[in-house]
């Protein structure tokens, strides 16, 4: 079965940096558009950037704009967030999901398969 898992959250101050991964299987993960989404304590899950399967990237710009990266490796069946000048609004549990589909997915319910996500708090 298709299965997400994601690691590389952990604590981390203000300003600090943190690459989560999210190693994709049971898929075809070259033919899957990679999310991430974020959720914080007694706040809705939101957008945080999106790769389709041909690498073409969108982040949410109101939250993360210039300071997160998306990225996939195929090579890895991988995708990746680089989250630097973390923020302590930033702190959040961080889900990645994958959709078959060839556009941009920016909504929860575009996306297939959901991982169990993975906690990033920054300390001020």
């Amino acid at each position: 079965q298709v299965q997400l898992v994601e690691s590389g959250g952990g604590l981390v101050q203000a300003g600090g940096s943190l690459r989560l991964s999210c190693a994709a299987s049971g898929l075809t993960f070259s033919n899957y558009g990679m999310g991430w989404f974020r959720q914080a304590p007694r706040k809705e899950r939101e957008f945080v950037a999106a790769v389709t399967r041909f690498g073409i990237s969108t982040l949410n710009r109101d939250s993360v704009k210039d300071r997160f990266t998306i990225s996939r490796d195929n090579t890895k069946n991988t995708v990746y967030l680089q989250m630097n000048s973390l923020k302590p609004e930033d702190t959040a549990v961080y889900y990645c999901a994958a959709r078959r589909a060839l556009q941009t997915g920016i909504h929860m319910d575009e996306y297939d398969y959901w991982g169990q996500g993975t906690q990033v708090t920054v300390s001020s």
